[in-house]
C-alpha cells in the first residue's frame, strides 16, 4: 500500500553532476533540474529545484517561467542579471554576487550573464514541474510564430524576422564567442557587398 511506495520513493538527485545536466553548452555552461518527473518527493512539496553553472561569459537565453516563481541563490561568482515584468518594464538590472538571493516572479522574462569568474546558483521554484519558455535560440517561442506577424509586429524586414527565428541554433545556453563569430561574419559579408 501507501507503505510501500513512501519507503521505496527516491529522496534524492545529484543537481550538481555533469552528467546529469539538462541543457549542455561546452562554451556556456550547463543547467540541471530536479523536478518530480526525477524526484517524486517533490510532488507532494510542489516544488523542483534548478542548478546552474554559467562558465566565463556564458548566457542563460531570456525566458520566462510558464507555470511557477522562482527563488535563484547565487552560490558561486557573479552575474548581470536583468528581470522584465509582464508589461515590459525592466524592474531588475543589476549584477548579483555569491550569497545574494533574487526572486523571479512567474511569466517575468529573465536573462543572465555569467562574470569573468563565472556564475552558480540554485533556484527553488514553486511548482513540482516547473517550465520555461526561451525567448532566442532552437526552442524559442518566435519559431512558432509566423514570420508574417513577427514582420508587423516588430515594423522589421523579412530578414530580420527570419534572423529572430533562426538567427541562434542554440537552445538555452549562449555564448558569447559564437555570438562575436557571427558578427564578423556578418561583417566580412557586408565589406564584400562594397
Amino acid at each position: 500500500g501507501i507503505d510501500e511506495n513512501v519507503c521505496t520513493m527516491k529522496l534524492r538527485e545529484n543537481i550538481k553532476s555533469p552528467q546529469e545536466a539538462d541543457f549542455y553548452n561546452p562554451k556556456a555552461g550547463r543547467i540541471t533540474t530536479a523536478n518530480s518527473q526525477k524526484l517524486p518527493a517533490l510532488r507532494s512539496l510542489q516544488m523542483s529545484a534548478e542548478r546552474g553553472f554559467l562558465y566565463s561569459n556564458g548566457i542563460y537565453a531570456p525566458h520566462w517561467n510558464i507555470n511557477a516563481h522562482s527563488a535563484l541563490y547565487v552560490t558561486r561568482g557573479n552575474a548581470k542579471v536583468q528581470v522584465v515584468g509582464d508589461e515590459g518594464n525592466k524592474v531588475f538590472d543589476d549584477e548579483v554576487k555569491q550569497g545574494q538571493l533574487i526572486i523571479v516572479p512567474q511569466y517575468f522574462a529573465v536573462i543572465k550573464k555569467a562574470g569573468n569568474q563565472g556564475f552558480e546558483y540554485v533556484a527553488f521554484k514553486t511548482n513540482d514541474n516547473a517550465m520555461i519558455n526561451p525567448l532566442v535560440g532552437r526552442l524559442s517561442a518566435f519559431r512558432a510564430i509566423p514570420e508574417e506577424v513577427l514582420r508587423s509586429s516588430f515594423q522589421i524586414s523579412s530578414e530580420e524576422a527570419e534572423e529572430l527565428k533562426y538567427g541562434r541554433q542554440e537552445a538555452l545556453l549562449l555564448s558569447e564567442q559564437s555570438q562575436q563569430g557571427k558578427r564578423e561574419v556578418a561583417d566580412e559579408k557586408e565589406r564584400e557587398r562594397f
